[in-house]
């Protein structure tokens, strides 16, 4: 059981099939070989001086993908193995290990096993972000960003000791830092986004970190349960047990400040009552594992209640169904008002399962109701500032000519978002993705597309499907943002890839509740990187001074005084869109200018040197 957990998990499928699309025709499909061709921009963006942070599992340390292009400079900077009791423990922490540097990471050869054996994701996932191919056509998109690796153990603490101490990390090595996450649990933090990750998730972003999120692989599955209470009612739902599972958890929430109260209905195989619980209200806290005798049988359930949630005032209730071959079971809710809503997720052994099982009705009973596919991003890719990333089939050439696939992956979950906001946000290729695959790995046992020497070791590339695809994908299109434009607040780097976007027939299809604002689209993203001013770039403390004048500017005539150390500098004007409008090389003293073209109104004036960058607002008349 434990060697399968990780696949389930993660919901990945190992393709055999020879018609594969392979990173490289993500490229395709996502633009980035505009990129990379660095066709109407200055250079090609790779992700340098950008830190791309993997919190996964199945980390190996010496896959040549790790490496530059040219197989030589080492990217990895640090990795903290949560699981490894060896030590020593990072700075500020009290359990991991922290492995600093090439030589350290190369001799530690992978991280631990841990619940998931020696897995392989991470690897995978890391690849795709900013694996530079080892030499092959499998490349990912930011190659030449740096990593930090966190193998993560699943509680609210542990998560967000990864995330800290990799922001401290690039706040040390003066770096960018996008954190890419290809996992989602719906018991962490709560299912509206709210919660201590949702919290510290936030507190990051207003300092500059950019997460990127899978959207999840319960987009075919009916495992979400909603109900309008109007009045005093009672609803019922069959509970499918999730696939290989030792049981069922449903989540259930209700408005805020509004109480509802629940059951466990035990049937047996005609669908004839076998026994009921009383029922459970949320107006008290409660903690209870328990079970229900049904003549010499018995039936073990647990739950958890918790009358109103510190981050969001809703009820909140956790049933632990626990398998029995002899029957089958059902929940049923009452309440007087209220929107209610249930999951129906896997209960395993480690309880980390996140895929899910359906609620279903019997249509000759009244007041019985079946599940949907909505709803269904845990967190952290319902947090609303996470880039919340879905999956599709990339477009390719086929050999014919004509064009194949563009198609919604069915396994990508489903939104909308609470609160008003649209999840997922964005798509990304995520079917049967070609990418790295650890050496060390004693859980996969599907096809190799690829294998390679390096080291004295064999190397493989395997095809995977997933959201957890889609996302490092994204991250890496984050980190050519941030090279192209370092200075981009995190709501700016989300806003432009959102706003950048392109739509076809599939994504006007399957709506916004599938694909978000669209297909990303990595060379549109660039070159809005390289237009926009970002924001927190505004500086008044350096050594280099610019004045303008006159201001306000009068008949388009205005002078730039620079006074910098180095002997040119670029000058940029922006409307207050954000939009490029104007720029030129300055030389050191007074510039003349004549900007006859631009309309009257407010502009932004950047200019950058070597050792700064100052944003100055003008008016012009």
């Amino acid at each position: 059981m434990k060697r399968n957990i990780f696949l389930i998990f993660a919901i990945l499928v190992a393709i055999t099939s020879k018609a594969q699309i392979l990173l490289n025709r993500a490229a395709g499909d996502a633009h980035l070989d505009s990129v990379r061709m660095s066709i109407d921009l200055p250079h090609e963006f790779t992700g340098q001086g950008v830190i791309i942070g993997i919190t996964d599992w199945g980390f190996d340390y010496t896959h040549p993908v790790f490496y530059d292009t040219n197989m030589v400079n080492y990217r990895i900077l640090r990795a903290w193995d949560q699981f490894k009791n060896s030590g020593p423990a990072p700075e500020g922490y009290n359990y991991g290990t922290e492995i600093i540097g090439k030589e350290a990471l190369l001799n530690a050869k992978c991280d631990t096993s841990n619940v998931y054996d020696y897995a392989y994701h991470g690897t995978h996932c890391a690849g795709i972000a900013g694996g530079a191919g080892a030499g092959t056509q499998y490349r990912g998109v930011a190659v030449d960003a740096e990593f930090l690796f966190v193998s993560v153990s699943l509680t609210d603490q542990q998560v967000i000791d990864a995330w800290r101490w990799m922001y401290d990390i690039a706040q040390n090595e003066g770096k960018r830092l996008v954190i890419s996450m290809s996992w989602g649990l719906y018991y962490l933090d709560n299912m509206d986004g709210t919660g201590p990750l949702a919290e510290e998730m936030q507190r990051l972003t207003d300092l500059g970190v950019v997460f990127v999120v899978s959207a999840g692989n319960n987009g075919n599955v009916n495992f979400h349960l909603q109900n309008s209470f109007t009045q005093q009612d009672t609803i019922n739902s069959l509970v499918i047990f999730p696939h290989s599972s030792i049981g069922s958890d449903i989540i259930m929430m209700n408005t805020e400040n509004t109480s509802f109260s629940f059951s466990l209905m035990v049937l047996n195989n005609n669908f004839s009552k076998a026994a009921q619980t009383q029922y459970f209200t949320t107006n008290f806290d409660s903690n209870t594992d328990t079970f229900l005798l049904i003549n010499s049988d018995t039936v073990r359930y647990s739950y958890t209640i918790e009358s109103s949630n510190p981050y969001n005032n809703r009820p909140k209730a956790l049933l632990t169904i626990f398998t029995n071959n002899k029957y089958k079971f059902a929940i049923s809710v009452a309440a007087e008002e209220g929107e209610f809503h249930a999951w129906n997720v896997a209960h395993i052994e480690t309880n980390y399962g996140n895929w899910g099982g359906s609620f279903g009705n019997l249509n000759s009973e009244p007041n019985w109701v079946a599940g949907d596919n909505k709803y269904g991003i845990s967190t952290p890719g319902n947090v609303d500032c996470a880039i919340t990333v879905a999956a599709h089939a990339a477009r390719f050439q086929a050999p014919s000519g004509a064009i194949a696939g563009g198609t919604l992956a069915n396994f990508s979950s489903a939104g909308p978002g609470f609160n008003d906001e649209s999840k997922p946000d964005i798509s990304a290729p995520g079917s049967n993705i070609v990418s790295a695959l650890s050496s060390y790995t004693n859980t996969y046992d599907g096809t190799y597309m690829k294998s390679i020497d390096f080291n004295e070791r064999t190397y493989r590339f395997v095809s995977l499907s997933g959201t957890s695809m889609a996302a490092p994908f994204v991250a890496g299109v984050a980190a050519l943002m941030l090279q192209a434009n370092p200075y981009l607040t995190s709501k700016q780097v989300k806003d432009i890839i959102l706003q950048t976007a392109y739509n076809d027939s599939f994504t006007e299809q399957y709506g916004s509740i599938r694909f978000g604002k669209g297909k990303v689209n990595a060379y549109q993203a660039v070159l809005a990187a390289l237009e926009t001013v970002g924001i927190a770039s505004h500086s008044n403390n350096n050594n280099s001074s610019f004045t303008v004048y006159p201001n306000p500017i009068d008949n388009h005539q205005f002078y730039i005084t620079a006074n910098t150390d180095n002997p040119q500098s670029l000058c940029e004007i922006f409307d207050m869109t954000g939009r490029r409008v104007y720029y030129s090389t300055i030389n050191q003293g007074v510039n003349s200018f004549n900007i006859g073209g631009l309309k009257s109104g407010c502009y932004m004036i950047k200019f950058t040197d070597n050792n700064s960058v100052v944003i100055k607002k003008v008016i012009v008349r």
